[in-house]
């Protein structure tokens, strides 16, 4: 096929890189001066998006999505595919697919989960929104570019499996290092505590497979000073867009809400920033009930 993707940042570039090493034709943009291998960089986002069989996006947000998408979507041929893999807010994702149906064109919404490595290794899992038809030509590139894609259902679909997901990542982590934080202070060994929960009815992907305790459980980004795999500002992120989503959907989230207040305090007023989200564990660890 050939392709044009724009964004090439952490996660773009090397899904970008992954494509091309298979074979496809990649042009690429990005408004940072970046050189991907197999890719071929160009001038503009219409530009990388003229005669593509398939335009894929990774951007910030759903602002620049929107903007991008006003840019490209004229360029773009009838019938190629509109593939955009960043995580942005339901109504975004929605209304870009409604531009790019009315152009005559294939969207998908497809946020990924897995991180830079899921993205440098091909291991990424896609949640998909769209058509049947349009996830049926995009499905062979996440076969590439991944190891699992999900058609969650019509345009929005996939951000919200993401927004819902991560919701309950944020809050869950938040519960795991509270426990783990009041386990110290009953003087409750953390191997012993790792030991029972991960096998009872606590179980949860924080504690068996991302624990935030060092030293326990799997290696995870608590054995590497707490440096990102999942920073605390993109977990905030997209909470916020959780409870933005909730906003319109008129749903009662109150833990979701909560976690995206503490997370706020954590990353703009406390020393969050630029930690992993698990670092949460530190910060209960320093704090008492009053």
């Amino acid at each position: 096929m050939k392709i044009g993707f724009i964004g090439l940042g952490n996660m773009g570039g090397p899904m970008a890189a992954n494509l091309a090493k298979a074979g496809h034709e990649v042009a690429g943009f990005d408004m940072a001066k970046v050189a991907i291998d197999g890719v071929t960089l160009v001038n503009s986002g219409a530009e990388a998006a003229a005669d593509a069989d398939v335009v894929i996006t990774m951007l910030p947000n759903g602002q620049i999505l929107r903007a991008v998408a006003n840019d490209i979507i004229p360029a773009m041929k009838p019938s190629a595919a509109f593939i955009d893999c960043s995580t942005v807010d339901v109504d975004s994702a929605r209304a870009v697919a409604d531009q790019a149906i009315a152009a005559g064109l294939l969207p998908v919404d497809a946020p990924v989960s897995g991180g830079i490595g899921g993205a440098a290794g091909g291991t990424l899992t896609f949640m998909a929104g769209g058509s049947a038809e349009a996830f049926a030509k995009a499905d062979p590139l996440f076969d590439i570019m991944g190891q699992k894609a999900v058609h969650c259902g019509d345009s929005g679909a996939g951000q919200a499996a993401k927004i819902c997901n991560n919701m309950i990542l944020g809050v869950t982590m938040i519960a795991t290092c509270e426990a783990f934080a009041l386990a110290d202070k009953l003087g409750l060994d953390r191997q012993k505590m790792f030991d029972v929960v991960s096998t009872s009815s606590g179980y949860s992907w924080t504690m068996n497979a991302y624990c935030p305790a060092p030293g326990v459980g799997p290696q995870s980004p608590a054995d590497n000073g707490y440096q990102p795999g999942f920073a605390s500002d993109l977990m905030l992120k997209d909470l916020r867009l959780s409870q933005q989503a909730a906003d319109s959907a008129n749903a009662d989230t109150p833990m979701g809400q909560l976690a995206q207040d503490l997370y706020a305090q954590f990353v703009e007023t406390e020393d969050g920033a630029g930690t992993d989200f698990s670092a949460m564990l530190p910060r209960f660890e320093k704090r008492d009930r009053g």
